[in-house]
């Protein structure tokens, strides 16, 4: 059996009303792992400039990188275009979602100098779909697309220089829209046994808790630290009010 590497990126499925890129990438490991596909990585999330005027809610987009049989390879796309499209706001004005799938083992140099550029700069779909064609790669994209240049950016940016860890709890529907419920002495008791290996859990000055986000988005807590095993002591300390 022959097997192919595939990476996977997607952006600009959320909306200020509701939505999150990195819940779309949790529901597609949930996904693919059942059909038997292998991560090389950790689930990418990288932030590109937050003052493009075009951005959605956040300026995240995300990256998949799996291994699978190259008989799976229709397979596998087809289950992250129906979960895109069935998770992303395309009702809202501005929400133009887009996936790149690049099959190569190796990112080129050439996408990776692209994903620079959209760190801090701007870039252009037209220059995006030039690389795409380039190297062979398939785009699918809803609406204006616009979500192909996050797409590729997040495939281009391998995360080899200095980097941080996520993660993130997700709220069930029915408590979504409602305000978050989390034992906030348990926040302040997992931040002091894990900083510095984790940070911005806590306001130092007020006690507020910093984990928390303030959208309407599917995210009960994030917690940010340098190591994955900081992360997940952090995940044991922290206790939710509510089901996870």
């Amino acid at each position: 059996m022959q097997y192919e590497t595939m990476h996977i990126g997607f952006d600009d499925t959320d909306s200020p009303r509701r939505g999150c890129t990195t819940y779309i990438a949790a529901l597609l490991v949930e996904k693919l792992s059942k059909m038997g596909v292998q991560f090389l990585d950790y689930p990418n999330l990288v932030r590109l400039n937050p003052n493009v005027p075009w951005k959605t809610r956040g300026n995240g987009a995300l990256c998949l990188r799996i291994t699978c049989p190259m008989e799976m390879d229709v397979e596998v796309k087809e289950a992250v275009i129906s979960e895109v499209e069935q998770n992303s706001d395309l009702e809202w004005e501005g929400t133009d979602p887009g996936i790149v799938f690049l099959t190569r083992k190796k990112v080129p140099k050439e996408i990776r100098e692209f994903a620079s550029k959209a760190i801090t700069g701007i870039v252009t779909k037209k220059k995006a779909l030039s690389l795409i064609k380039r190297f062979e790669a398939e785009a699918v994209g809803f609406k204006k697309g616009r979500g192909i240049i996050g797409g590729l950016s997040a495939i281009g940016e391998t995360l080899e220089n200095d980097h941080t860890y996520e993660l993130i709890a997700y709220r069930t529907p029915e408590n979504r829209g409602t305000p978050r419920k989390i034992d906030a002495e348990s926040v302040k008791k997992m931040d002091k046994e894990t900083f510095p290996e984790t940070f911005n859990n806590v306001d130092a000055e007020t006690g507020r808790i910093l984990i928390t986000p303030r959208g309407p988005d599917p995210i009960l807590y994030g917690v940010r630290g340098e190591t994955p095993r900081a992360v997940k002591k952090a995940f044991k300390i922290i206790k939710p009010l509510e089901p996870i």
